[in-house]
């Protein structure tokens, strides 16, 4: 039996989507004038694995018309399990492992935007063209290709007409620095390799000492076996060696990626007393109950903790809710920002069970098992609650107390509580994100 390669996916059927070929015909001798349809063999590939493996199969119908659907992906939209299923999408092979890797192409960078809708950078992947073009988190972003930030909105968010992911792609950008002045940059997509960790640093809260961790994605080291990630790796040996007593994990723009990461990070946090116990199950379909997995908890490094802070956003999801999912029943575990997305549910690519599929380089990436953690939780489609819900604020650094998300972390560690002054900073931003894309580029959104 094939491996499953256990992965957390998003709904995604834009720039890095297959094209759906053109309907195949042949002419009908009888009478030439009426074209005969051939069926669309890799459409009918996709609702045989989506019948094999969807984890809501039973909601697909005996007989899909496929004739009825123009497109690959107006197909799987009409056959999956709405309006639960948010999340299931089609994309090329090579895509997928791209991503899931960090082989990016774009930009390079994220956005946020503060209560008063002033639009900043939000993070910046080293390698990318932003990132060798020196753009730093902090940098307000008042015009795009010439135009103001306002010219953009659009019904129920933005549209910042930046182009898919392809590189050679033109953009310019102004910007407002932390010092006033302001600078235009023009920016061309490129291909790179993108980094999770953000942000590390210890820092002294009177007698502690703190670590601070900004991850943004769960992308695996190329090449490693067993799947892992070197980042991952590096950054907690770093906090190990630094003695930290208390933990920040900075999760707000992560949209997801490889449940192998998150379990390796869950297994530097967990305490050693309980290695060996269960960190969270998967149930797959009722006609795939004898490969429903269980994983347990292996504890790696000395690092030693009995509760970890995490700052979220609604774009904190999937891999990033299973790791406060499978955590939770095991140490305090303490929300601050806003709620998370919901996506209590991952998939696994299915070409590699369809001859056709793989031949015509498409991947579909549906909804293929339920999460529980070890106390049976698994239903947080509304996501995480913050315990205490604080305002971002993007136009400060990585690290710099006056961000108001770490500063009240800061806060709770110090007093055990939030002040209200700090809860009274709190907005829930109308548009995010991981609101300005789907599928497989919303678990790992960046432009």
């Amino acid at each position: 039996m094939k491996r499953l390669i256990w992965i957390s996916a998003w709904l995604w059927i834009g720039l890095w989507s297959c094209t759906p070929a053109e309907e195949p015909t042949t002419t009908n001798p009888t009478t030439p004038d009426k074209p005969v349809v051939v069926v669309d063999e890799v459409k009918k590939a996709i609702v045989d694995v989506m019948k094999e493996w969807y984890f809501w199969n039973g909601l697909i119908p005996a007989t899909v018309d496929l004739t009825k659907y123009a497109s690959n992906e107006a197909l799987l939209d009409g056959i999956i399990n709405k309006p639960i299923d948010r999340f299931s999408y089609l994309t090329t092979q090579e895509a997928f492992n791209n991503a899931f890797v960090g082989k990016n192409a774009g930009h390079g960078f994220g956005f946020a935007f503060t209560a008063d809708e002033k639009l900043y950078v939000s993070f910046v992947f080293a390698e990318s063209p932003a990132g060798k073009d020196g753009w730093k988190r902090g940098w307000e972003i008042t015009q795009i290709n010439g135009k103001p930030i306002a010219d953009y909105k659009v019904t129920g968010g933005y549209d910042f007409k930046l182009g898919g992911p392809d590189p050679g792609i033109i953009n310019s950008f102004t910007f407002k620095l932390p010092d006033g002045t302001t600078t235009t940059r023009i920016n061309t997509k490129a291909e790179y390799q993108s980094n999770s960790v953000l942000d590390q640093r210890v820092i002294q809260v009177d007698a502690k000492k703190v670590g601070y961790w900004a991850y943004q994605s769960f992308k695996a080291t190329a090449g490693l076996s067993p799947t892992s990630s070197a980042e991952v790796k590096t950054s907690m040996e770093f906090f190990q060696n630094q003695g930290v007593q208390e933990l920040i994990i900075d999760l707000r723009y992560n949209g997801g990626g490889s449940v192998a990461v998150a379990e390796q990070i869950c297994n530097y946090i967990i305490q050693s007393s309980n290695t060996g116990k269960l960190m969270y199950t998967n149930k797959l379909n009722a006609m795939k109950t004898a490969q429903n997995t269980s994983r347990n908890f292996t504890k790696i490094g000395s690092i030693n903790l009995t509760r970890v802070i995490f700052l979220t956003s609604r774009s904190s999801a999937s891999a990033s809710e299973l790791i406060i999912n499978a955590l939770d029943p095991y140490m305090q575990v303490v929300l601050i920002g806003d709620n998370t997305f919901g996506k209590p549910v991952g998939s696994f690519p299915l070409s590699s069970y369809s001859r056709t599929l793989q031949t015509n380089n498409v991947e579909v990436v549906p909804i293929t098992f339920a999460i529980a953690n070890s106390a049976g939780k698994a239903e947080y489609f509304d996501g995480f609650p913050a315990n205490f819900p604080v305002g971002d604020s993007p136009q400060f650094a990585w690290g710099d107390v006056r961000d108001l998300r770490l500063a009240a972390a800061i806060q709770y560690i110090r007093n055990g509580t939030v002040s209200t002054r700090m809860k009274d900073t709190y907005f829930k931003p109308s548009w995010e994100i991981i609101d300005a894309f789907k599928g497989l580029q919303q678990e790992f959104p960046v432009f």
